[in-house]
């Protein structure tokens, strides 16, 4: 099972290396230094008084990835837009995406029913992008 996690931040890394921990096929997006950090280093995480580093790989372009099973959306809400194009190359006919968004996602009011049903909010989804 292929794993991809879209965003290398405090979320996506966390669940990064704990995939990595247990042997998934886990791989992030990242970029700048943060990418080159985790490519020299591995994810570190301190839990409970342990310090544990495990390799997994991260590549700035999603397109050395090709179709994944899961890709995993950690970004927050406003930084999703901009960076639709550069997910699509993780999608496949069967792939899953999880949105682990931080802030108000795109669809908060589908099928909320009542004057809001429908309503998308440009804030989060400029020209309705997502």
């Amino acid at each position: 099972m292929r794993i991809c996690i879209f965003g290398a931040g405090a979320i996506g890394g966390y669940l990064g290396v704990k995939l990595a921990a247990v042997g998934a096929e886990a791989s992030l997006i990242a970029r700048g230094p943060h990418l080159a950090a985790i490519q020299a280093n591995g994810l570190t995480l301190i839990e409970e008084g342990e310090r544990r580093t495990h390799p997994v790989r991260a590549v700035e372009d999603a397109r050395e990835l090709g179709p994944q099973d899961y890709v995993i959306l950690t970004l927050k809400a406003h930084s999703v837009p901009p960076v639709v194009p550069q997910i699509l190359p993780l999608l496949g006919e069967k792939s899953t995406l999880v949105s682990a968004v931080n802030g108000l996602p795109w669809w908060y009011f589908h099928r909320l029913g009542g004057a809001h049903e429908g309503r998308r909010l440009a804030s989060v989804d400029p020209g309705g992008v997502q």
